[in-house]
């Protein structure tokens, strides 16, 4: 999903459980107010709200934010084309998620946990 090129220009997600709309906004180069707009339009991105009605967002939400970054900003799709195109086939969509930084990333963890035990 990701171009190629792309992928070094955004930083491997770190291993936390969530995320504030800050974070996710420098993780996805995205700023705080397309990221809510994004959030009415993409029915898949809902964030857990506590209290004050802040949003924390998970793993899987900066990968989708990421996802829909793509489809909007570099392959061309409007809002609603994106919309459809992830609602069409959302296991392609899941399939096509990974880069490699995400991956070295997971593997250094990986390597970590294995080095303690």
């Amino acid at each position: 999903m990701l171009e190629p090129k792309n992928n070094d220009e955004l930083p491997p997600i770190p291993p936390k459980r969530y995320f504030t709309i800050g974070e996710v906004g420098e993780l996805c180069a995205v700023k705080p107010h397309v990221l809510r707009y994004w959030e009415a339009e993409f029915p898949q991105l809902k964030p857990v709200k506590r209290r004050g009605n802040r949003r924390y967002y998970q793993r899987q939400d900066v990968i989708l934010i990421r996802q829909i970054k793509s489809l909007l900003y570099e392959q061309g799709y409007t809002i609603g084309g994106a919309r459809q195109k992830m609602s069409d086939n959302p296991e392609d969509m899941a399939k096509s998620n990974v880069n490699a930084s995400e991956i070295k990333s997971l593997v250094k963890d990986l390597e970590g946990v294995i080095a303690r035990l």
